[in-house]
Formats: C-alpha cells, structure tokens, sequence
C-alpha cells in the first residue's frame, strides 16, 4: 500500500542491520521515479533486505507514461517473473509481442524452428495499465514506502558522495538521507542534473508520432514494423483491443506534419505496403509525438549514486527498448549493491560492478541505434543480414533475438553470422538468375 509522507522506520524490525551507523539514514536506498526501472528496483533491493523509500513526484497513484511504445522486449520477461508481475499481466490482457518486420527484400516473418521450442516473448502492453500495476506490487512490498507527490528539488552530499535528497512535499520540504540514491526519473533526471553526472546526447534526425485505434486488423494479429529508409513505421497490438500505431519519418518531413498533422499522420499510414487499414478503424486517443528525441547517454554511477533506466540510457523509441531496458537495469543494480545498500559491503565496488554490467550490456547497442538515428538508409552490414532474414528462417530467428534483445551486437554480428548471410544472400541471387 501507499505509505504516508511520515513513513520511514515501519519496516526497522524486519530489516535489523549489524552495522551500528544503520540508523544515521532515513533508509538504505532512496528511489526518485517510482514507474518501471523504480517501482521494480524498489521490490527487488527490498526484498534483499534493503529499506527503500519510492518518491514519485505525482501524487495520483493510476499515473503513467504517455508517450511509449507499450512494448516489453523479451529481455525482460525474466525480471517480470521475478517480481512475480506475469500473472497479474496476462489478467490484465497483455499480449505476447510476436513481430515481422518490412523490407526492400520483403518481410522477416521470424518463426520457431520445426521441433524446437517457441520464440521467447516479452508483452505488448499500455503503460495506463501496467504502470499503476508495478507501482501497487512496489508499494506492497514490506521494506518500500511509496511517498507520492515527492519531487526531488536537490541532494545532499556529505565527504565528497550523495547522501540523501531534497523533496518537495504536500507537507512542504523534506530531506531524505540514504547510503544510496537512485536515479529512476526519465530522460530529464532531475537527480542526475543536481548531482552533475555529465550528460551526452546523440542526435536523432527522425521525429515520431502516435494514436491508439480500435479495430484495426494485423496481419497474424501481431506487430508490425517498417523499415523503409530513412522512414520507419510500426503498428503494436495492444491490450483491450487497441493498437498502438506509430510514424517516425526523416526530419524533411516534418514541415507538411506541422503543417497537417492529422493529415500527414494517416497519409503516411496509408502509403505503407501492405498498409494496416487505417481508414476502417476508430482513432481513441490524440496524435502525439515529439520532433526532438535525442538518444542520451550518462554515466551509471557516481559515489552514493546509481542511474537505471532512461536516466541512464535513453534508446531511440523506434526500437521499442526502454521498457525492457528500465526493468533490466533495475535487476542488475538490485543484484550488484543490494547487500551493500543494506549495510553488509562496501557500496562502491557494487557500484562498480553494477557500472560495468550496466555499460557491457547495453553500450553496443546504443552506439547501433545511434548510428541509425541519423535517418540514413542500411549500411553494408545491415543490408547483408536484414536482406537474408527475409530469405532464411534460421537468419529471422537470429534477427529476432536481437531485436529482443537476447543477444548483443558482437554475436549478431560475428563472424560467423555475416558468413551465413552471404552465403544465404548468393544462393538466392543464383537461384534468381535462371
């Protein structure tokens, strides 16, 4: 449940540390941000013993994101089990996120192999639901007070580290010391901003806009997604029947969108091959987006600090990764510092360990999707493989795991891999010659 502004020392008994400088905090670890990578680092540091304090700066419990893809990776399917969330997902009427992809070359349609096991999955589900979902499973974890309406204003430092923040509150101002704060606030991380974590921002020549409709048919019933270089699309079936669909155009586009954005919107739906049909169906929400969305970069930690999802790493919406990396790097930070945000190690070789995993897991992929976010047609490379995952299952299943991000970029392209594709790509011209 909700735990009141008062709250912080409810827990104490259940959580008894050895160290005597237990009670020099309020709590162990202080979380600004209590959406995804927050709400799910709060149920997993406190269910490692850690006393944790969720802030969320809005006071309305049912809040969410709006602007999202509503997509789930299959990345994070096992951080859902862990937080014991799949249930109370699949009631809720999320749906599995199967995917084909459109190229010059035709669709990848990825597919289990004959005889072997499924494709692992993630979910396609809106953020209206799942937000207040994992919000609730935080605040009725023993160990997290959820303190709504908490906007952090600053923080406290102490011999050289962060030490605790500042809080706006309906009370009035507030300070909450921690051995750790945590950074789960969104791309424009107010705790990375006060604590100066250096801040490196990539480009994105393409900007994006979405509406939610009502019966508008997938083929297969399942997502789609349009490479058409420079300009991409995707369609995303959501829960309670409605899909999510989605332009994100090269930035010479963007004046006719100004211009007539309702307009421009379903014109660009209606020229994709194999266009969903758009005109049929009932739009249920506004047409929003953005026309500036840089990809952002940030160190994952700093001494008494941990940055986890966006406000550490902010990948381009048309790879649909932030939900799945905002719940990955929660895991992996709960994993590295739990023992030492308790007060059993020393914090700053798990934040350490954490910075490492945080940086081996994701860095090639966001200088991959930086690269592309500079509206530019496929390079060789990516020709080679898109080319032959729409002419070979085995390669879609190997496009498919890392579009799920299952594998890194270094597997996707090994050796190994780019050899398959050539080889895959010259049966097919020779097949065509005759």
């Amino acid at each position: 449940m909700t735990r009141p502004e008062s709250a912080g020392h409810e827990h104490q008994d259940e959580h008894e540390h050895e160290h005597e400088d237990a009670r020099a905090y309020d709590y162990d670890v202080v979380i600004s941000g209590a959406s995804l990578a927050g709400s799910t680092a709060a149920i997993l540091l406190a269910r490692r013993g850690a006393r944790v304090a969720l802030l969320e700066r809005r006071s309305d419990p049912e809040a969410y994101k709006v602007l999202c893809t509503h997509s789930i990776t299959a990345n994070a399917h096992p951080v859902l089990v862990e937080i014991g969330l799949l249930p109370a997902l699949e009631k809720a009427g999320a749906l599995r996120n199967d995917a084909r992809w459109h190229t010059r070359w035709g669709w990848i349609e990825p597919r289990a192999a004959a005889g072997g096991p499924a494709l692992p999955h993630g979910y396609n589900v809106r953020r209206s639901t799942l937000d207040p979902l994992i919000r609730a499973r935080a605040a009725d974890t023993p160990g997290v007070d959820l303190l709504l309406g908490h906007q952090v204003t600053g923080i406290v430092r102490e011999d050289g580290r962060v030490a605790g923040v500042r809080a706006s509150t309906p009370q009035g101002e507030r300070e909450l010391r921690a051995r750790l704060v945590v950074g789960a606030d969104g791309k424009d991380s107010a705790v990375a901003k006060f604590a100066g974590v250096p801040t490196r921002k990539h480009r994105n020549t393409r900007f994006g806009y979405l509406a939610h409709f009502r019966d508008l048919p997938l083929h297969g019933g399942i997502g789609q997604t349009w490479f058409l270089e420079p300009d991409m699309a995707y369609a995303f079936p959501n829960d309670d029947g409605v899909t999510v669909l989605a332009v994100l155009p090269d930035k010479k586009r963007l004046p006719a969108f100004r211009e007539d954005l309702e307009g421009s919107f379903l014109d660009f739906v209606r020229g994709l091959p194999d266009a969903p049909p758009v005109d049929a169906a009932t739009r249920v929400s506004k047409i929003i987006g953005t026309v500036d969305y840089p990809l952002i970069t940030r160190q994952p930690t700093a001494p008494g600090l941990a940055l986890i999802g966006d406000a550490a790493l902010t990948g381009d919406p048309l790879w649909g990764v932030g939900c799945g990396w905002a719940l990955q790097t929660a895991q992996w930070l709960a994993e590295a510092v739990a023992p030492a945000a308790a007060g059993r190690g020393d914090l700053d070789t798990a934040l350490t360990r954490y910075a490492r995993r945080h940086r081996r897991g994701l860095r090639g992929h966001q200088q991959i999707a930086a690269d592309f976010a500079k509206a530019r047609p496929f390079n060789p490379g990516e020709r080679l493989m898109f080319a032959a995952a729409a002419r070979d299952e085995a390669m879609a299943r190997h496009m498919y795991l890392f579009a799920a991000r299952l594998i890194g970029p270094l597997r996707f392209l090994s050796p190994l891999a780019l050899a398959k594709a050539a080889l895959i790509n010259l049966r097919h011209r020779g097949a065509a010659r005759p």
